[in-house]
């Protein structure tokens, strides 16, 4: 019975999150001298299906501080992942361990990691946040950016997935085709985000 409890709990993320939440609030209550809960709102765990959705979510988070206004630029977001690849890329070292490698664009015996160029990935993001911090519907140029030509996806989508991703999609996000693949497979009736799915992350 112990076994299979700790099994449960080894792949359940609402009961690892429960317990760390309550860690966390302990220590910040202690440390504030006040009651209460940390986290704003409940945590969102959702599946990425397709090399799409991975980039539209790295994306959306690494521009979390520039869509809050916290930031101006992406290389001074702090506790992003763009801005520790940024610093290593400046300084001339390797990525950082601690973060999935981009190992170039697709190829025949493709190392592990992300199937794209990281200085295209900076490009991209560098040039969204600037369309973002500017506060208008703004156009990125795909002759700017090749990843997003790679993906099959235009600049409005773009801009779409990297500001309103978490509006859009809660449990898994990726193209028609592998969402309705998730929905079978987690016996889901319906998913929400099939729509915008279908527009906004088209197989390329």
């Amino acid at each position: 019975e112990t076994v299979e409890t700790y099994r449960q709990r080894l792949y359940d993320i609402s009961w690892f999150m429960r317990d760390l939440n309550e860690y966390i609030a302990r220590e910040a209550n202690k440390e504030d001298g006040c009651t209460g809960r940390f986290w704003e709102g409940r945590f969102k765990s959702q599946a990425l299906l397709d090399e799409s959705a991975v980039l539209a979510c790295m994306a959306y988070v690494d521009l979390n501080p520039i869509r809050a206004k916290m930031e101006k630029t992406p290389e001074t977001s702090k506790h992003t992942s763009i801005k520790k690849r940024i610093h290593a890329a400046k300084n001339k070292q390797p990525q950082p361990s601690v973060l999935t490698p981009f190992v170039g664009n697709p190829c025949e015996n493709m190392p592990k990691g992300i199937p794209y160029s990281l200085k295209d990935y900076i490009e991209l993001v560098d040039t969204t946040g600037r369309c973002i911090r500017d506060d208008k519907a703004g156009h990125i140029d795909n002759t700017q950016s090749p990843i997003l030509e790679r993906l099959g996806l235009d600049s409005a989508q773009w801009l779409t997935l990297t500001t309103e991703f978490e509006k859009h999609f809660c449990y898994a996000a990726g193209a028609e085709q592998m969402m309705n693949a998730f929905k079978r497979h987690t016996h889901h009736q319906r998913l929400r985000g099939m729509t915008k799915a279908k527009e906004l992350l088209k197989r390329a």
